[in-house]
């Protein structure tokens, strides 16, 4: 992979990258981090990828799980993260409205509502990019739906 190859795939993939890592971090600086090691790494990988699509879910991948590498790092459990929502696009602004309560939900259930949600992947694909079953990915999506109906119900969300 060439640098203009590279150049071309951050500008049309590096806003999808960044909103996963941001959704599993909460943290601007971070999730910046781990957009730029995931395109670092295939920069570096010289892996073939038969469509752009490929190249996407394999991004993402690499920056979730470089995301769950840092969150259980210690590092990362003994510093608090700033609070720096409100910086994802405005074409979001109604999803945006319950991101904050997304972001209270474990990683787990943020990951997976955020790709099938924010990003309108099928499950097979975030399936795929989580490197689990099609049913275990339904299951989390169904869990983390009734955690955050819950939590809407509990801060007085009626129009969910």
């Amino acid at each position: 992979m060439n640098e203009q190859e590279l150049t071309r795939l951050v500008e049309k993939f590096s806003g999808t990258v960044y909103r996963a890592a941001y959704c599993c971090l909460h943290n601007s600086a971070d999730a910046e981090d781990m957009t730029q090691e995931a395109f670092l790494a295939l920069f570096t990988s010289g892996t073939e990828f038969s469509s752009d699509e490929h190249i996407k879910a394999w991004l993402i991948r690499v920056a979730v799980n470089r995301c769950r590498n840092l969150l259980r790092s210690f590092r990362y459990r003994t510093t608090v993260p700033l609070d720096e929502a409100g910086e994802l696009p405005a074409e979001y602004e109604r999803r945006d409205s319950i991101l904050p309560l997304v972001m209270k939900l474990k990683p787990d259930y943020r990951v997976v509502l955020y790709m099938f949600y924010y990003e309108d992947m099928p499950v097979k694909q975030i399936a795929g990019i989580l490197g689990e079953k099609p049913t275990a990915v339904t299951t989390r999506l169904a869990r983390a739906r009734q955690k955050l109906k819950q939590l809407l119900e509990k801060e007085g969300y009626d129009e969910y």
